[in-house]
């Protein structure tokens, strides 16, 4: 997304039923923003059975960090809750 001309990345937590409890905007999509972003909602909401995450590498080195590695699904179509969303971001 663009704010005031620059590409900025959104982050956001979905629950199961799709509604979103956390939201982060940042420069960058390195393992120190993806780090940043989990511990903020794992802090907020506690520690789910499963973890839906796209395929990027940063969420995987951040999971690994934090000792949360198994918990983290990554799979064709998983995070369509995240990606369909129906609350904008403001």
């Amino acid at each position: 997304m663009k704010i005031n001309g620059d590409i900025q990345y959104l982050w956001r937590a979905v629950d199961e039923q799709g509604e979103v409890v956390g939201s982060y905007v940042t420069k960058t999509r390195d393992k120190k923003a993806a780090l940043r972003f989990i511990k903020r909602a794992l802090k907020s909401h506690g520690s789910p059975a499963e973890i839906t995450t796209d395929g990027l590498c940063s969420n995987r080195a951040a999971m690994t960090e934090l000792g949360n590695a198994e918990k983290q699904e990554v799979r064709r179509w998983a995070n369509n809750r995240v990606e369909n969303s129906p609350l904008p971001f403001r």
